[in-house]
């Protein structure tokens, strides 16, 4: 049987594994098989949630073992370390566990069809005491790290004495990342208080978010970036645009200006690239933020053996400017290359990738959601906000998971969640 190894189990990696499972694995007509580094999948756009503590990866996170179990495929846990072009083979690295001690070796997979769905890390850009001093929000972990050391932070803040302390957090980069880190921290406080934090209110959250560009939400319109700028300042957020982070340190952020922005806890949003094992791997050409060039059909540029979807990809559109590293660019990318691949298999051409702009949202907590509908399939965007915004935001994870699951189960998952949030308290506090 034909081989498919799908690397990276995030919002495409899954998606295409499970619609290839669904129609290749379960009738004998291929071996499919996921390839990640984790145990359980988290849809990445929630991770701020986590970091609050408002969503728990324990309840919320998806078994890839169980997921490949039902849908027709296998799962290996492990991290990408070589591909060998010419025997179509990939390593993985040996498999530790927390203590650092090995429980697997080095394995080798051979492939016929191989696809990288990998992702992206936060880009540093070499800033001196960035990794020392700052917390990533890459995975579930990072994550869960921001939320052990947020509610430390506010243990220490409820047994002060002082009038004058405050909770000091900065978050370097105004993306929707970063904006909606901001705005779900103001949401966190104000639950916590009511669960015995003591002093905790919304007025003792010092909370400063640095944009070295002239307006937050560059990648998105002009007008949703005045309004959700405008949501965050009405919150207390301190918006700092055209500033430039130049070090962390132990105190705080540095800027360019010589400024330093006090913070006890720090983010760094700023930014994407593909992981540095990425470059030039395995001969494959690479651009400057490690991410793998690839042409129409989502195949790499030096080998049509291998595909490449998500922030991973550097795909051009007609427009010359690349496919830009979001959810619904990596949903698009695991739905082509699904039919590329089962074209392929029987002999017919494949199709090539365009990207189709849905518009953007923002969502502020509670407190608001922004963005506009539509994007390039109409001339003009519609701008909506509130409800109908919210409605909108939620859906684009109801698709992901209806894209794993299908819609009666999503529906059941739906009502056993809400039934699991009215039981368990609205945040996670430990």
């Amino acid at each position: 049987m034909t081989r498919i190894i799908v690397v990276g189990g995030g919002a495409g990696g899954l998606e295409l594994v499970t619609r290839l499972g669904r129609q290749l694995g379960r009738k004998s007509k291929a071996e499919v098989t996921l390839v990640d580094r984790n145990r359980t999948h988290l849809w990445k756009p929630l991770l701020h949630e986590v970091a609050t503590g408002a969503m728990d990866p324990g309840i919320d996170g998806l078994s890839y073992r169980s997921h490949a179990h039902n849908h027709g495929f296998v799962f290996q846990m492990g991290t990408l370390s070589n591909i060998d072009r010419d025997n179509k083979t990939i390593t993985l690295a040996p498999l530790l566990d927390d203590g650092g001690k090995p429980m697997l070796g080095e394995r080798t997979l051979p492939y016929d069809i191989l696809v990288l769905a990998i992702g992206s890390v936060s880009n540093d850009f070499g800033t001196q005491g960035v990794r020392d001093h700052c917390i990533f929000l890459d995975s579930p972990q990072q994550a869960e790290r921001f939320h052990d050391a947020l509610m430390n932070r506010f243990l220490q803040y409820g047994e002060s004495e002082s009038t004058d302390d405050k909770v000091d957090i900065a978050i370097v980069g105004a993306g929707a990342t970063g904006v909606e880190l901001s705005a779900e921290l103001y949401n966190a406080v104000e639950y916590l208080s009511a669960y015995g934090f003591k002093k905790l209110s919304r007025d003792c959250l010092r909370l400063t978010l640095v944009e070295a560009g002239p307006r937050i939400l560059p990648a998105l319109p002009e007008r949703i970036s005045a309004m959700a700028h405008k949501e965050l300042r009405a919150l207390g957020v301190d918006v700092r645009t055209g500033t430039m982070v130049v070090e962390a340190t132990t105190e705080g952020l540095k800027t360019k200006d010589g400024e330093l922005l006090p913070a006890t806890l720090m983010v760094w949003a700023a930014g994407i690239k593909a992981p540095d094992f990425m470059k030039e791997i395995a001969g494959l050409e690479t651009n400057r933020i490690n991410q793998l060039t690839v042409g129409p059909t989502l195949q790499t540029s030096r080998d049509d053996d291998i595909f490449v979807i998500g922030d991973c990809a550097f795909c051009l559109q007609d427009n010359g400017k690349p496919v830009p590293p979001r959810a619904q660019s990596a949903h698009q990318m695991a739905s082509l290359v699904y039919s590329n691949i089962l074209a392929r298999l029987s002999n017919k051409p494949l199709k090539p990738y365009v990207y189709k702009d849905h518009g953007s949202l923002v969502n502020l907590s509670r407190y608001s959601t922004v963005g506009s509908l539509m994007g390039n399939l109409m001339r003009g965007s519609m701008m909506v906000e509130g409800r109908i915004a919210r409605t909108v935001y939620v859906s684009l994870y109801r698709m992901h998971q209806v894209a794993l699951h299908g819609y009666t189960r999503t529906g059941l998952m739906l009502l056993v969640g809400r039934i699991n949030r009215f039981l368990r308290p609205r945040l996670k506090l430990h």
